[in-house]
Parts: C-alpha cells; structure tokens; sequence
C-alpha cells in the first residue's frame, strides 16, 4: 500500500529564499504553460499535450537560463499539474457538470514543489535537494517501503514540510475482532456509536470565532502593503492553524481508537459538499470534518486489517431500528418515539443502529 509521511523541515534564511524563488519560477512555468494550451485552443482549435509542453519547456530554459535553477522534474511536474487540471476539466464537461475553466496561479498562491523521481538524499536528521541545498528535518518517525515522490511544502503561516510518499508500504494487522459498529455523524454529537457511547462535539472553530473576529478586525485596520499589516495577517495566520491543528490531531486519534476496537465500521456515504450548500448547517458541518473522520479510518483500517463499509443514509434517522417502520420526523426532534412498536431511543443511536444494520447486510450480499 502508498502511505505519506509529513515532516517539518527547518531551512536557513539562505534556503528559504531559494525555496522561494523555486516556488514562484514554478508559478511562472505553470501560468506559461496554461496560456500555451489556452491560446493553441483559442488560435487554431488544437489541443496541446503534456508531451509537447514538456518539449516546449526545453526552449523556454534556453530563452530565460533562470529555469536553469530549478531541477528538471519540478519543472516538468508544474506542467504536469496543469495537464491534470485540463483533464479534470474535461471529465466534469462530459458529465454535464459546470466546472470553472483552470486558472491562471496568482503571486503566492503556487505553494508546492514535487520531485517525482530523483533530485533529493533523505539522510537521518536532514533531506538534500537539488539545487536547494541540504536542509534540517524533524525524523520524528521512521519511513518503511520505497519512496516514489517528494514534495516541499508552504503552508499560510509560512512554516515548512516536507511529504514523502513510499510504496510497498508492509501492513500492520491488528489482532482480529468480531466487533461491528454503526456510526452516525452529527452536529450536536459529532459521533453517536450503535452501541450508545457518544462522542461531544469540540467545535473547534466556533470555540475560536471571538479572538478570530477581532484579529481579523485588527487586520482590516492596517494599510494594504505596511508592515503592520503583514504582522497582523500572520497571526490571523496562526489562529487558523491553531484551529486546523486541534481539528487534526481529535479526528487522528478518534479514527485511530475505532479501529484499534472494532473490526467493522459502518458509516453513512454522505454527500457533503451538497449538506454545505445549507447556509444554517454549512458552518458547523465544515467544522466538525466528517469527511475527514471516514477518510482517515478507512486508510488506517486498511493498514489494520479492518473493514470499512458505507452505506446509503436515506431513511437512516426516520426508520425505526426495531421494527423498520418509517417514522417521519423533522431534524429538530431529537428522540425517536415509533407509534407501531412503541421503541423510544435517542434519534442518533436509532441512527447508528440503521447504519450498522444496513452495513452487514451490504457485506452478506458480497
């Protein structure tokens, strides 16, 4: 199996604005090559591969020796990410969605340099890049398998890292378990278990909305380009990565006890990207990061030898658990009472019962 490991990386000021440069030649390059495929479609109704790009790259490092500075492959894999967001383009025409036509990357917004097969030496505390220089890393855990790419990232508060994906990465099964359970996501519990524990929801964001609203109230205040601004913008900056942060490490560590207990896990295949476009619920469905709890469970229950199941949530809240009876409710009821077997349950838990039951009939039927 792939597996990504992240590491925090530490560059000297010197590095840094290598690191930099490197970021925005690559902008260049992507915004250069996103113009060739737009004015060759304009022009001549003609499409431009990833191959001719590449080949139209050679001229452009002898036309400005700057791309000289830069390793090949990153430059290459600029180019590569705009042939992939043509085709994702594509793919959404031909399935009758609207999609926004690729754009143009604006002065700081091109974040990421990829070394796809060569051009780096990870060594024990540090990392050697081409053209860049041997640079500090935190080796907080050891890498298994065989690295395939490496990827130099900044993130808003401009700290540095570093994510190493490796191939052949062994398993680590966990002792078997017969254990199943159903979950049920929500907002007011963020997981309700068909087994009756609940788990509180941290609303890590909305905790945060107050020293949010009044950083950012400060930042508004500052003049554009000042100093000042910038300061204040940082730590808007570090507030928000505060919040991702907390977010990150509670949906890590949940994920991780569910499938240290169980051997089964049903969940709901929501469409969330739909449920945003409630403008009463948006906000606190982005907050709780449902997604990201049935993401990181499914891959560590890969790892684990566990099994993960989604299920479809019709009806999964109106029917009755005990005798599978609709019983319609509306979403501010919050017991579930059935008028045909009399079974009374809090309207998550009836849920999480649903979920679970649906979850191993899916598995029977495979």
């Amino acid at each position: 199996m792939l597996k990504t490991y992240q590491y925090r990386l530490y560059p000297t000021k010197a590095q840094t604005t290598l690191l930099n440069q490197t970021l925005e030649i690559c902008r260049k390059v992507y915004n250069d090559t996103l113009a060739l495929r737009r004015d060759s479609w304009d022009n001549e109704r003609k499409n431009v591969s990833l191959f001719e790009t590449n080949r139209q790259l050679t001229q452009w490092k002898k036309d400005h020796p700057e791309l000289k500075t830069v390793h090949s492959q990153v430059l290459q894999n600029a180019q590569l990410r705009v042939d992939l967001a043509f085709k994702a383009f594509y793919r959404r025409c031909k399935s009758g969605e609207n999609p926004g036509y690729p754009r143009f990357k604006q002065f700081g917004r091109y974040d990421s340099i990829t070394y796809p097969q060569m051009g780096y030496d990870i060594r024990e505390k540090s990392i050697d890049l081409s053209k860049i220089g041997e640079i500090d890393m935190i080796f907080h855990r050891p890498m298994e398998g065989t690295v395939k790419t490496v990827t130099i990232r900044k993130n808003a508060n401009q700290k540095w890292f570093v994510s190493i994906v490796c191939e052949d990465v062994p398993a680590k099964p966990l002792p078997e378990s017969n254990e199943c359970v159903g979950i049920d996501v929500g907002l007011k519990t963020f997981a309700m278990l068909s087994n009756g524990h609940a788990v509180k929801n941290p609303k890590f964001y909305q905790k945060e909305q107050k020293n949010l609203a009044k950083v950012q109230r400060k930042l508004s205040l500052c003049k554009k380009g000042s100093i000042e601004r910038y300061r204040a913008k940082k730590v808007v900056c570090r507030v928000h990565e505060r919040i991702s942060n907390k977010r990150e490490d509670f949906v890590q560590k949940l994920s991780r006890n569910l499938v240290n207990q169980y051997g089964i896990l049903c969940f709901e295949d929501l469409n969330v990207q739909d449920m945003t476009k409630n403008p009463d619920y948006a906000k606190g469905i982005l907050d709780a990061a449902w997604s990201k709890l049935v993401q990181y469970t499914t891959y560590k229950a890969e790892d684990a030898g566990r099994v993960v199941v989604l299920v479809n949530p019709k009806n999964t809240s109106q029917m009755c658990s005990r005798c599978g009876q609709i019983v319609a409710k509306d979403i501010s009821v919050r017991v579930h009472k059935c008028p045909h077997c009399g079974y009374k349950a809090d309207r998550d838990l009836n849920a999480a019962i649903n979920i679970m039951r649906l979850g191993l009939q899916s598995l029977a039927k495979a």
